[in-house]
Formats: structure tokens, C-alpha cells, sequence
């Protein structure tokens, strides 16, 4: 429902955008300057290359997951310690109403965790190595609450359609651009010349950089509402304690594939301008808003 409701706003979004060009006479303005734009083409266009290389990237997001943190999924616990891990993430993923993901470990001396997958019902919830050397048990069982938190919200789905549309509008717009550039600027007959193909890249970098703030905010966003579920399935305090934890380990070097930092626990601290670009929030921030729950 949550796809289809989201799919269902893009291609409204479309529409709208499509009858405003024409009402306002966008169009009609562009070919009177000699720049002719099939704007609803070319919308249809930017939203089937930008939609479908997000929905492409969370199909293979188990896989690459796998790949790029060398993940062992525990198929068949061969310790007491495995055997804890797969039983709490069962009960976990119960008591949040959601089909039993697959479990992982990864080699990592950082602590961190993270959940990826194209569905609920078929999610990887994978924790690092040092993560459980490092956390006491009930704190872990916080972090996997927070993991399990993201699945069933939906987070991985959700960020993913949310990428699909800002990439739309960054496809969309950096094409006119360099379309009204090339001819304007180059005279180019056609609007397809070399101005067009290197304005059309610059473009895509600029909006590019102001979509991923875009992007970032939502994730921070959901950070909040999944530490507020680690806390309701494995106690307030157990949460803020494991966070607590994560301040010590900020100050390690970043292991997680850059893919995945914003799927893990924590992205370490970012301050300035480049905290518009972080996938989460403060840790200080996120205790004290745990604190006020």
C-alpha cells in the first residue's frame, strides 16, 4: 500500500507539473524563443530513469548489502551467541508484526547495525562484530529494535521512493537546462549538442547536491521513530544506553559502505554545512529526544 500510495503521488505530481507548464504556457514561451520541449515527454522520461534506478537499486539492496560488508547470514546458529542473536530478532520482529529477516554478522572492530531490503517480509537485519563485543546484551537488543524499528516502518522502502522523485525532478530540470543552454547559448539547431551534454552533467552534480539535502533530511527524520521503536521493544533506557555507547565509537574510523551509512545505527558527527548532508542526527540529540518521550 505504502508503494502504491507513493507511485500514485509521483505520477500526480507529473500530471500536475504537466498541466501547470501548459497553463502557464511554459511551453508555448519556449517554442516563441525558438527552444521547442516536449516538457511532457521529457517528465515521463526523467521519471522512468529516475524512479526505476531507485526501485533497481532497493531490489538488490540484500545482495549488495552481503557483498559490500562481507555479512555472513546465520542460517544455522553455530554458537550460544548466534543462537541469542537469530532468538531475539525472531521475538523482535514479532512483537513488530513483520516476517522474520534474515540475520547477519560483519567483521567490523566499529559498532553498527543495519537493516536493508526491498519489503518487510524480506528485510536483512545484520549487526557488526564489534557491536556485540562491545555492547552489553540488552543494549544490543536496543539496536536490533531500532533495525527491526526501520522494517516496519518501512524506512528502506519509503527513503528509496523518496530518492526515486528528487532524482525525477533533478533528470527533468537539469535536461532543460542544458536543452535552453545549447541553443540559446551554443545555437545549437537541435538543442542536442555538446553544450547541451556538458551543461545537462553540470546541472545534474548542482541539483544533484541540493536533492541529497533533501534526501538526508527525511532520513534523519526517521532516525527519530526508530530509536522511539528500539526503545517501545526493548525498554527506554536500554535504548539511550546503547546510544550513549555509539558516542564513544564516533570517534573510530567510518567502515560501513557508503551505500549503507544511512541504513546503520549511526554515521558518526558531522558539523557545519555538512550536517545537511548527514543521514543522521546528533546522538546527543537523539538521547535527549528519547529523554523527553
Amino acid at each position: 500500500m505504502r508503494i502504491l500510495l507513493f507511485l500514485g503521488t509521483n505520477i500526480a505530481v507529473l500530471l500536475l507539473a504537466s498541466v501547470t507548464f501548459r497553463v502557464l504556457g511554459l511551453e508555448q514561451f519556449l517554442y516563441q524563443q525558438g527552444v521547442g520541449l516536449n516538457l511532457t515527454g521529457m517528465l515521463v522520461f526523467a521519471a522512468i530513469f529516475g524512479m526505476g534506478g531507485s526501485f533497481f537499486s532497493l531490489l538488490i539492496s540484500k545482495w549488495m548489502a552481503k557483498r559490500s560488508t562481507g555479512a555472513q547470514v546465520i542460517d544455522q546458529p553455530r554458537n550460544q551467541s548466534e543462537r541469542w542473536l537469530v532468538d531475539t530478532v525472531k521475538d523482535l520482529a514479532q512483537k513488530a508484526g513483520i516476517g522474520m529477516p534474515e540475520v547477519a554478522v560483519f567483521a567490523s572492530p566499529q559498532p553498527n547495525a543495519f537493516a536493508t531490503g526491498a519489503s518487510k517480509n524480506n528485510a536483512l537485519v545484520a549487526v557488526s562484530t564489534g557491536l556485540l563485543e562491545n555492547m552489553r546484551p540488552d543494549e544490543v537488543r536496543a539496536v536490533l529494535g531500532h533495525e527491526i524499528g526501520h522494517v516496519a516502518n518501512g524506512d528502506m522502502v519509503t527513503l528509496t521512493l523518496i530518492q526515486g522523485v528528487v532524482n525525477t525532478f533533478v533528470i527533468f530540470f537539469a535536461r532543460i537546462i542544458g536543452t535552453v543552454v545549447d541553443r540559446a547559448v551554443f545555437r545549437s539547431e537541435n538543442g542536442n549538442g555538446i553544450g547541451f551534454f556538458v551543461v545537462t552533467m553540470i546541472a545534474q552534480v548542482v541539483l544533484g547536491i541540493g536533492a541529497s539535502m533533501i534526501v538526508m533530511w527525511f532520513s534523519r527524520h526517521r532516525e527519530f521513530r526508530a530509536d522511539a521503536a528500539g526503545a517501545q521493544l526493548a525498554g527506554r533506557e536500554n535504548m539511550i544506553g546503547a546510544l550513549e555507547r555509539l558516542k564513544v565509537a564516533t570517534k573510530m574510523p567510518e567502515t560501513m559502505p557508503e551505500t549503507l551509512v544511512a541504513f546503520g545505527i549511526s554515521s558518526g558527527t558531522r558539523q557545519g554545512l555538512s550536517a545537511l548532508f548527514a543521514s543522521h542526527p546528533p546522538l546527543d540529540t537523539r538521547i535527549a529526544a528519547l529523554r523527553a518521550a
